[in-house]
């Protein structure tokens, strides 16, 4: 006999088996009771602490909402008008709400923003109850930054960290992260009679064992991965290490390639790798078939024993070794092409003024992929850069000589956090599900350490200080001027970037002293860099005449379907000299230590 299907409600919402329901939920509540047991004899030291360690990490969230509350406090008419107009949104909801129970279809009074995935699921405009939830979520949300930006006698830093930190608050609060006010999560719930909430706390208790006490959301199956079998394939051998790089040159595609060699700077916030995931998504590889020679600096993943390795040290120690041992392998005067990517960038474009000022010639031009040179426009970043937060992670890192991954990560996660944390909430701990195998998000949580003093060095003098865009860094003694770079830049820039925003990249045409030509990807800091022909996604942007401004660059930019990669490619020839012999990494002047992607990129990081 066959058996029969579940009922429904009228709603669409399948009835549960209660018995089968409650004892899931009952097992899930053990789980928690577990978790919130464990959690407590791990944290049973910072009870009861609200004025020491624990609480310093939300000082700089309460000043900066503190500042706006006497803002308002010094102008109550403003606050009066703020509470005002609230009420005639939430007045109008409600008498929308009673209008549709009448048959009618007002027009809504608040909707999603274009690409929030949140409340995709139907039920969240269909179902009455869910849509009031929906519609007085974000109609509270944006009245919350309406509020932000009228505050008087405000700084726009002020302003902008308030913003940053109320997104935070009410991405956490949506209701689609709360199974009974997610028409998703609870139809699922009552489909399975509650065994994706069981699920769910096995998840979380998986998580926070992986994290030893903290959360690590677990974005993809990391088990699905691996670096040389099925991730940064390309053939090439290690032809030089010291204490904070690895040298990768790979092998030739082609019988011929140009003179001039390529070395690409990585940012060591991140690895390598992500410029050589797959052979189908692999920049690396691609090049190397365009008939260049490719050599890769893999930055140590540090501990304790580099915590005083400074930014010039990764000059010394990373570009400019690495330029003496390329200079080794393929000929005593061969000058290279380089490209910096983001802090990898940041550090290249500092070595070129240094270079400058030392009359150093050994770089031919330069690429740089979503680099900022100039902070002033650096985005939400910058809310984890004044004085009082870099003075907090400063005395983190003084403990260990280095900041830990995870802390990195975290910070580049809430960039995106409806994206890379909510999301996978609602999925393995509502939803009961494990996340899908994905080679991006393997990378994005296989996070680097940072050496305390270069860190400390970056935050202060980019970001809290501008001081390269203003010629005032100096390194190993040398004022680093920009203005006397005077070498070809292909400067490319993403339009959706939240790392280094458009507006921020844009300036280092103003700032360097040579011809740079601006291009703009579509997408953001990862896939509008990692965009291969092949896959014919996305779009760039290029303006022959410039601009002084970005809008007025884009007002009159053209664009261009598919990769940017044959772009620079052609740009690139035309600075790469004739065509010579292959050379293989095997047969050079430098003895191959390891096969790529080498040994300092398998080190974790947290």
């Amino acid at each position: 006999m066959s058996k029969s299907p579940a009922p429904q409600d009228p709603a669409g919402f399948i009835l549960p088996d209660p018995i089968q329901l409650m004892d899931n939920l009952s097992k899930a509540l053990q789980v928690g009771a577990a978790i919130a047991q464990n959690m407590a004899e791990q944290k049973q030291e910072e009870a009861g602490s609200v004025d020491g360690e624990a609480f310093k990490p939300i000082e700089p969230v309460l000043k900066t909402f503190t500042e706006i509350a006497q803002s308002y406090a010094q102008h109550p008419e403003r606050w009066a008008e703020a509470s005002f107009q609230l009420w005639q949104g939430y007045t109008q909801l409600w008498q929308n709400s009673w209008a549709r129970m009448m048959g009618e279809q007002p027009d809504p009074v608040a909707t999603p923003d274009r690409g929030d995935k949140r409340f995709k699921d139907p039920d969240w405009s269909r179902n009455q109850v869910f849509d009031f939830f929906k519609q007085a979520y974000l109609l509270t949300a944006r009245w919350a930054h309406e509020t932000i930006a009228n505050t008087a006698d405000t700084d726009e830093a002020t302003r902008h960290k308030a913003n940053f930190y109320f997104d935070q608050i009410a991405n956490a609060l949506s209701p689609s992260n709360f199974a009974v006010t997610n028409p998703e999560v609870l139809k699922q719930t009552l489909a399975s009679n509650g065994q994706n909430l069981l699920d769910g706390m096995n998840n979380l208790a998986r998580d926070l064992e992986a994290g030893h006490g903290s959360l690590r959301i677990k974005q993809t199956d990391m088990s699905a991965f691996a670096l040389g079998e099925n991730m940064a394939l390309s053939p090439g051998q290690v032809v030089f290490q010291n204490e904070l790089m690895q040298l990768i040159q790979y092998a030739p595609a082609t019988e011929k390639v140009h003179k001039t060699p390529l070395l690409i700077v990585p940012p060591w916030i991140n690895k390598f790798y992500i410029l050589d995931l797959n052979p189908k998504k692999s920049f690396i590889r691609w090049c190397v078939e365009q008939g260049l020679t490719v050599f890769v600096i893999s930055w140590v993943n540090p501990d304790a024993k580099l915590a005083e390795k400074g930014f010039a040290d990764y000059m010394h120690g990373g570009i400019l070794e690495a330029i003496n041992q390329i200079q080794r392998q393929t000929g005593e005067k061969q000058r290279v092409n380089a490209i910096g990517y983001c802090i990898g960038g940041t550090l290249l474009a500092s070595t070129l003024g240094y270079m400058a000022a030392r009359n150093d010639e050994r770089i031919k031009s330069a690429t740089f992929f979503t680099t900022q040179v100039d902070f002033t426009y650096a985005g939400d970043l910058k809310v984890f850069a004044d004085e009082e937060q870099i003075s907090l992670t400063e005395e983190r890192m003084a403990k260990d000589g280095f900041l830990d991954g995870k802390e990195m990560s975290n910070a580049f996660n809430l960039l995106r956090s409806n994206d890379l944390i909510w999301s996978y909430v609602v999925n393995n701990y509502l939803k009961g599900k494990d996340p899908m195998p994905f080679d991006l998000l393997y990378w994005n949580a296989d996070p680097t350490r940072m050496p305390a003093a270069t860190h400390s060095f970056y935050l202060r003098e980019c970001y809290l200080y501008n001081h390269l865009s203003q010629g005032k860094m100096t390194l190993d003694q040398v004022r680093i001027d920009l203005s006397k770079v005077k070498i070809p830049v292909y400067n490319l820039a993403a339009r959706e970037d939240h790392i280094a925003p458009l507006q921020s990249v844009f300036k280092i045409g103003e700032i360097l002293g040579g011809d740079t030509q601006l291009v703009v990807a579509g997408s953001g800091h990862i896939a509008g860099v990692v965009n291969p022909p092949e896959g014919g996604k996305y779009q760039y942007w290029t303006n022959k005449k410039g601009a002084g401004t970005v809008e007025k660059w884009l007002a009159n930019a053209e664009e261009h379907p598919g990769s940017w990669w044959p772009h620079w490619m052609e740009w690139l020839s035309d600075r790469s000299g004739k065509m010579v012999p292959a050379r293989d990494p095997e047969l050079g002047k430098l003895q191959p230590l390891e096969p790529a992607p080498g040994s300092y990129v398998k080190v974790k990081g947290n």
